[in-house]
């Protein structure tokens, strides 16, 4: 938790969000940030910034690490706050809950953001359309706690514009 507060903190003095902090095999501290300003996307120029001011704040501050990794969120964002889960209301996920709901941990479908509650309270709940194994459309209610881990469901055009 300390490390959270910490790393959070150095990311947002330069400007940035913390998406995520993970812990990877051989030492490895991986940093996922984004800009407040949604529609910017992060460039090398601004992990290399985050890197920079972690390689110094992160020995002072004892948290151990081998080797420090600074991205950006990319197309299968994860969704982790109860702001992520209003934000991306109406958008495609891939959602595993901790324990089964009706024989299953997995879904994919539509979040609807939040349905009761409070938005940052833990009674707070959130939607998921999704279609169940009749085939009909189902709506699951969550809460955060229920939630192990939800990815934006990659969108991808290899359309774009042309040249």
């Amino acid at each position: 938790m300390k490390d959270q507060r910490i790393i959070s903190a150095e990311v947002e003095n330069l400007g940035y969000t913390l998406v995520e902090i993970e812990r990877e095999a051989g030492g490895l501290l991986r940093v996922t940030i984004e800009n407040p300003d949604y529609e910017r996307l992060i460039t090398v120029l601004d992990c290399e910034k985050v890197s920079h001011q972690l390689s110094y704040t992160l020995p002072v501050e004892n948290i151990p690490f081998e080797r420090l990794e600074i991205s950006s969120p990319g197309l299968d964002r994860p969704v982790k706050s109860a702001a992520d889960f209003e934000r991306f209301s109406g958008m495609e996920v891939d959602m595993k809950l901790r324990v089964a709901v009706g024989n299953r941990k997995n879904f994919r479908g539509v979040l609807q953001g939040l349905l009761t509650g409070e938005l940052d309270s833990p009674d707070a709940k959130f939607g998921l359309l999704f279609e169940g194994t009749d085939g009909a459309e189902s709506q699951l209610e969550f809460s955060l706690a229920e939630v192990d881990k939800t990815r934006l469901v990659p969108v991808i055009d290899f359309k774009g514009r042309k040249s």
